[in-house]
């Protein structure tokens, strides 16, 4: 999954595709360097983030998804929201996955999907963006993700949304520090015997700043390969990544390695 934040203030390219124009040809470009998906989201979720009204929202990712729907209608496009109107909106325009990082929490969320027949990120994050990153606190965070995890699922399938269309991601670095992070990918098998896909989205995270003593997010390409490499192998399905081109040359030869594919 490629990412195309449509933000001024992600955390590590805030303001480099704000205009549509420029974030259509980067989704295009990450579809080109082997992305399954492209994920387009209007509303940063970095820590101490505040929320972004709905129509300014709206007014950032509708364009960018008829943009790169028009000129590459094969490419499978993401919602990155937590807002059911938007999603509702993006899907309507050709969007056929919500990538929601807060699990569900709008309540109109899994009615809109189940009512489209899309597919479904449920995330973890302890609390908002806004406030997510004060002093995270877990008895057992492998334990406290995965059965959050569990009950996210069970309301989706509950509201109608089909459970082959489901994934889940841990949340890596929402509402979490160096060691919970660090233990979720150590853990990311544990995640299997829900019956959904599993994605992780570590890439530029601030836990690889902290590991390698990079401070620029641009910087944190060989440990953001480091993580999606060991988080393939030890099973999710889908990675979350800034660096598409390098990061599949390198699952790739992974691959290659523990598979014996070519």
């Amino acid at each position: 999954m490629g990412i195309v934040n449509v933000t001024p203030d992600s955390f590590s390219d805030g303001g480099m595709f704000d205009d549509a124009a420029e974030a259509v040809a980067h989704g295009i470009r990450l579809a080109d360097e082997g992305s399954d998906l492209v994920d387009i989201g209007g509303e940063s979720t970095r820590p101490g983030a505040e929320p972004v009204p709905a129509a300014e929202e709206r007014a950032r990712v509708v364009p960018v998804i008829e943009g790169v729907r028009a000129a590459r209608p094969d490419v499978v496009v993401s919602i990155d929201t937590r807002h059911a109107e938007i999603a509702r909106d993006a899907l309507a325009v050709g969007a056929s996955v919500v990538n929601d990082v807060s699990g569900g929490a709008d309540d109109d969320m899994l009615p809109v999907v189940a009512k489209a027949g899309a597919g479904l990120v449920l995330m973890h994050m302890r609390g908002e963006p806004r406030t997510m990153q004060d002093a995270p606190l877990y008895e057992d965070v492998v334990g406290d993700v995965h059965e959050y995890l569990r009950e996210r699922i069970e309301a989706a399938i509950f509201a109608g949304v089909d459970a082959d269309r489901l994934c889940v991601d841990p949340g890596i670095g929402f509402g979490k520090n160096v060691e919970h992070n660090l233990a979720l990918l150590r853990s990311i098998g544990r995640f299997a015997d829900l019956d959904a896909a599993v994605m992780v989205g570590a890439s530029r995270k601030r836990f690889v700043g902290a590991l390698t003593g990079a401070d620029d997010p641009r910087d944190r390409l060989e440990g953001s390969l480091a993580a999606a490499i060991l988080a393939a192998a030890s099973g999710a399905d889908v990675v979350r990544v800034h660096d598409v081109e390098p990061t599949v040359r390198a699952l790739r030869v992974a691959d290659a390695i523990t598979r014996g594919t070519t």
